[in-house]
């Protein structure tokens, strides 16, 4: 029997998936994806993905702010947030952090609901996805904090295998998606080949970033195959090895037993 893939990061709630959302996710279930974790990052989004969560036994939810849509948070929003975040489904708080890539957002504006949504999760006692574009000391000293207070994962990381390890040396994993398969995803490919095995986490970011030989499509969690099997070229190990290891890690993050 093939081995069952975890999907840490999906985001079947954008609209690229009303066409065929259920179709898909039945297909999905039926193709050796074992379980995901959608990821609501807009307010819109987290009803969507609680929906999910609810309709779909392997499909759990994770609820935050991407920094992209913090300008609107407010104190009002983030006590719903909160009830939200206590519901069964709700493995994690995020995706929330810093992107100055996009300049939508003032830096300090994004700071502020990023500390806020990180004592939400120390609160509540949930792991945090991290999303960090452009922003690395900024996250990295924010992050640092909370050492010893928080788990989670720094979601498609993009910085240097030297930051990845102090990230792992934090007790953090690293999620590690399509950008791995391209041909110019050096700098990610560094950091497979140093973090060990039981730091990273299989991750689509669907519908974005779809790996090669897909690369330019709208992403599912059917092309994880590819970036387990690149991660295991790295590695020197075989492609059961990264599947069984990197669903092993993840249950151990979002405490999920089944």
């Amino acid at each position: 029997m093939e081995p069952m893939i975890f999907d840490s990061h999906a985001h079947y709630d954008s609209s690229q998936f009303d066409v065929d959302r259920d179709e898909l996710i039945t297909e999905i279930s039926e193709n050796g994806i074992g379980t995901i974790v959608n990821v609501g990052a807009a307010w819109a989004a987290l009803p969507i993905t609680l929906e999910l969560a609810e309709k779909y036994p392997f499909i759990y939810a994770a609820l935050g702010l991407h920094p992209n849509d913090v300008e609107d948070l407010d104190e009002e929003k983030m006590e719903q947030l909160k009830q939200m975040c206590q519901q069964d489904r709700v493995v994690a708080v995020g995706e929330i952090g810093l992107d100055y890539y996009w300049d939508n957002v003032p830096c300090d504006v994004q700071k502020k609901w990023f500390i806020r949504q990180l004592d939400l999760a120390q609160e509540l006692d949930l792991p945090v996805i991290i999303h960090s574009r452009d922003a690395a000391e900024d996250t990295l000293n924010i992050m640092k904090r909370y050492e010893g207070k928080l788990r989670g994962v720094i979601h498609c990381f993009s910085y240097s295998k030297e930051m990845a390890r102090e990230y792992v040396k934090m007790g953090f994993y690293i999620g590690i998606g399509g950008v791995v398969t391209f041909k110019n995803g050096k700098k990610i490919k560094a950091v497979v080949s140093e973090i060990p095995l039981d730091r990273i986490l299989l991750e689509t970011d669907c519908p974005y970033l779809a790996p090669e030989p897909y690369r330019g499509k709208r992403n599912s969690s059917l092309y994880l195959p590819e970036i387990a099997q690149t991660i295991a070229d790295i590695k020197g190990i075989t492609y059961e090895e990264v599947v069984d290891k990197t669903r092993e890690n993840a249950k151990t993050l979002f405490q999920i037993s089944e």
